[in-house]
């Protein structure tokens, strides 16, 4: 095993890249139709049960990026091309084969100028992760020389920016406008606040907000986070994430029996979703919660036996490109155990129809990916190339 090897990382990573599994395996339980359905009440709690659950997935990989990578201890142009051949070579092959794949290439190259494919939607990841390390060079000299304490406030900043997206939702009313960008996506219309206009968007936290948080967690774990005890670890973790987990569901239980009146099934357009995902947006303070509570806990993992070495430190190396192409088996599983069991209340197990489908397709697709993407790993640079 290499020297110095950060061993929980890559326990959180898995796990990680597991979770993002189980968020994309939800994701049929209330979305369909015209953008979103929800068929009984029971599904509502599921699936806000497990997507809440899995939602810090994403923080997790951009604070364990933030912690090996930030600050930068070698040139910028050799930091690029590194992050080039890890990141943007296997994006580009797997951005190619989802617009073979799914609806018209034609028109999907077409639009790729642009954005990512919207059918493949996962891949929004890797624009925002390369948004970050363009920035790493630009603050590393800052990263090197901060202290505890100033960290620390910039830190509280970012966690406070994360109650603006519910401040936006209170300061629209109850009647929340949703408008939609490129390609049909919806998005909760802002309420400007603090130095927002119609003409700038650009306001006093535009740039403490988001993900910027994440990757300062990262480095304040690095410089500053000493190991607690399992005690304290659990003392502290547990609450951060139970507390989050508890919003991000009621949140999402609420605004969906809101929006049907009690009446299943209901749905809608996409729009719908925008304002029911609320909750689970990445810069809430609900998602930021229990962001810290799977590092910290992650962070007491030291197992570096012979299933690390075997099992979890391959796939881990595998992540990134478990993660490009794992939509490809989550569909068709998707549709086999839904097409065995069942929808809904209806299905063969009843009310358990709908968690043991989700449970399988995420298990099913988790293993598939892992074994096929650290087999391909292996093949001397075309397995670099693909999984990076």
């Amino acid at each position: 095993m290499e020297k110095n090897r950060e061993v929980w990382v890559d326990w959180m990573r898995v796990a990680a890249c597991f979770l993002v599994m189980v968020v994309h395996s939800t994701e049929p339980f209330y979305l369909g139709g015209d953008g979103t359905l929800v068929l009984t009440r029971t599904d509502a709690l599921w699936a806000a049960l497990f997507d809440s659950f899995a939602r810090a997935c994403v923080p997790v990989f951009v604070v364990a990026s933030s912690y090996l990578q930030f600050p930068i201890h070698y040139g910028t142009g050799e930091f690029f091309r590194r992050r080039a051949v890890r990141i943007l070579v296997p994006f580009v092959i797997w951005t190619v084969v989802y617009a073979l794949v799914y609806g018209e290439p034609v028109q999907n190259f077409r639009e790729l100028v642009l954005n990512f494919n919207y059918a493949a939607g996962h891949l929004w990841f890797v624009y925002m992760i390369v948004g970050l390390y363009l920035l790493m060079p630009l603050l590393s000299p800052w990263a090197e020389k901060v202290g505890r304490k100033e960290l620390l406030c910039f830190l509280i900043l970012c966690f406070l920016t994360s109650f603006i997206p519910f401040i936006r939702e209170a300061a629209i009313g109850a009647d929340a406008v949703c408008v939609y960008g490129h390609g049909g996506i919806p998005m909760q219309a802002k309420y400007p606040l603090w130095g927002e206009a119609s003409w700038n968007e650009f306001g006093v936290f535009y740039y403490l907000s988001g993900f910027i948080g994440y990757l300062l967690l990262g480095l304040y774990l690095r410089k500053f986070g000493s190991e607690m005890s399992w005690g304290r670890t659990l003392a502290v973790a547990l609450p951060c994430f139970l507390v989050g987990f508890a919003v991000c569901v009621g949140g999402f239980v609420r605004r969906v029996m809101e929006s049907s009146g009690g009446v299943f099934p209901t749905g809608g357009e996409c729009a719908v979703a925008a304002v029911w995902e609320t909750p689970w947006f990445y810069n809430t303070f609900s998602v930021a919660l229990m962001t810290i509570g799977w590092v910290l806990l992650f962070r007491r993992f030291h197992w570096d036996g012979r299933f690390f070495r075997r099992i979890v430190l391959p796939v881990s190396k595998a992540s990134y490109g478990m993660y490009l192409c794992h939509m490809l088996a989550l569909g068709l599983y998707a549709a086999l155990y839904r097409g065995t069991f069942g929808i809904g209340t209806e299905g063969s197990l009843g009310i358990m129809t709908t968690p043991v489908e989700i449970i399988l397709t995420a298990v099913s697709s988790f293993v598939t990916v892992a074994l096929v993407c650290v087999l391909v790993r292996k093949v001397p640079v075309v397995g670099k190339w693909l999984i990076g």
